[in-house]
């Protein structure tokens, strides 16, 4: 697969990208290597990536616990000491090599840490390889709220090793291919219906499916880097759904849902809101119900789930003067930023969400 130039950065995939990687270290003659791994990637991907470095600069390996509830201030602490009690200075360098978690934490460290040092990501989960690790989106969540504290700031290199997939379970994959339909329905029907059918997808269809989501994000965030209006139609399905991830994150009854999750639902929701208010087309929200629903797990919310899920909405990073602002559709490939939405709209959301299922 061809690379992908930014502005800031190339985005290198499987052989070329091990390539791109050593001649970029032996380029710049760092002091020393840290590589930022969680457990499980320390356990499945570490020794397959160690083993394609060519390289006689110290290697460190810093790891954190694996888990959404572990990304922190605390541990970008833990990992900030890490770093100062083995000598990083600015000359060294951060690998984080991991899904969404290490790289968007990873990513804030390095941006941080002695203000400022280089890192490089490279992602291990579909999630991260079609979305955390592309934008220079950096950053942690506060209690169980998301993203709430981050820097944009991009690393000097993305190496997609997509041989890493094989390490992934079933759910783990279902939770990337969310942000895959997210990049069809905000920017191209085609390529949403080509990942309907996943049994008729083979991995050099994935592959081809991933360089495309790359492009497609690398696209609006070329155009809007900093997201102040179309990077905002990423978001789409996001609103409700990290309200939705971070309410059952902190629920003691519930079991918690992976990202992806999370979002298939939102995107559930806001396309209901956008037959409401937008005259997004009926028939295309129960496509889009039925496809998702097909892919995605059923998930009941009661009544009383619904309050306290509009009140986390207040949180959201697109809002403005007090107003909870939404991206919904227009079409599917049409998105429309800064959409005013009322709770009893939102109630009826849930309410067709809950007999979609």
């Amino acid at each position: 697969m061809n690379s992908i130039e930014t502005e800031t950065y190339t985005v290198h995939f499987n052989s070329k990208g091990y390539e791109a990687l050593n001649h970029y270290i032996d380029a710049h003659n760092f002091s020393k290597i840290f590589i930022l791994v969680d457990s499980n990637t320390h356990e499945y991907c570490l020794a397959q990536f160690m083993s394609q470095l060519q390289t006689n600069i110290t290697i460190e390996i810093i790891e954190i616990e694996a888990g959404e509830q572990y990304k922190t201030i605390e541990t970008c602490v833990g990992v900030w000491n890490a770093l100062s009690e083995l000598n990083a200075d600015r000359k060294s360098v951060l690998l984080n090599l991991g899904g969404g978690v290490v790289t968007d934490l990873g990513g804030f460290v390095a941006s941080t840490f002695k203000r400022g040092m280089k890192y490089v990501n490279i992602p291990t989960s579909l999630l991260a390889m079609v979305d955390a690790s592309v934008g220079g989106k950096t950053g942690v969540d506060l209690g169980t709220v998301k993203n709430q504290v981050g820097v944009i700031n991009s690393g000097d290199l993305v190496l997609i090793d997509t041989s890493f997939l094989d390490t992934l379970p079933p759910n783990q994959l279902k939770s990337g291919l969310a942000e895959m339909l997210k990049h069809g329905l905000i920017k191209d029907r085609v390529y949403f219906e080509t990942l309907t059918d996943l049994s008729k997808l083979t991995l050099n269809d994935l592959d081809d499916l991933i360089h495309e989501s790359v492009v497609i994000k690398k696209t609006i965030v070329t155009e809007d880097p900093h997201e102040q209006g179309i990077r905002k139609h990423l978001n789409f399905g996001h609103t409700l759904g990290h309200a939705i991830e971070s309410y059952f994150l902190e629920s003691e009854t519930k079991d918690q849902l992976l990202h992806g999750e999370a979002i298939a639902i939102g995107m559930i929701l806001e396309c209901y809101l956008s037959a409401e208010l937008l005259k997004f087309p009926k028939e295309d929200l129960e496509y889009i119900t039925k496809v998702i629903n097909s892919i995605y797990k059923p998930v009941h919310f009661e009544k009383n789930d619904y309050e306290p899920i509009i009140e986390l909405l207040k949180y959201d990073k697109k809002n403005e003067h007090g107003n909870i602002n939404f991206v919904l559709l227009k079409a599917i490939g049409s998105p429309k930023t800064d959409c005013l939405v009322s709770n009893d709209l939102i109630n009826d959301a849930f309410n067709y969400y809950n007999t979609s299922i």
